[in-house]
């Protein structure tokens, strides 16, 4: 029998489709920047005690230029994903999100099969 019931997404789906949704936003506030060179890695999904959901999450690019565009100047870039991640993530939840996004260089990684597997593209 199935640990969770149908309607009921487990942990790691949840990661999944919070990774899909933060990518979700930052190819439509940068659609022709940063195209397919990104990838979103959720590392920590805790329940606060105060009720809030804290998710942190690495978002990985290719090369410099698209870390420096993807933050945007003083960081405006990131924000307005990450505003926009957030209310789809509470939407998702039903509950109030911290979204906590980092953004890394990671070389290469559309061309490492290991990269490709821990970022879920590959099973």
């Amino acid at each position: 029998p199935p640990l969770y019931p149908e309607d009921v997404l487990s942990p790691e789906q949840e990661r999944e489709a919070a990774a899909e949704i933060i990518r979700e936003a930052i190819l439509e506030a940068l659609y022709e920047e940063v195209p397919h060179s990104v990838a979103v890695e959720v590392e920590e999904w805790k329940e606060r005690a105060n009720g809030m959901l804290y998710i942190r999450a690495t978002i990985y690019v290719e090369r410099d230029s698209q870390k420096r565009i993807l933050i945007g100047s003083q960081g405006s870039m990131l924000r307005r994903v990450g505003t926009q991640a957030r209310r789809h993530l509470e939407a998702m939840t039903g509950r109030r999100v911290y979204l906590d996004l980092w953004v890394k260089v990671w070389k290469n990684w559309r061309k490492d099969e290991r990269a490709l597997r821990r970022l879920g593209f590959w099973k």
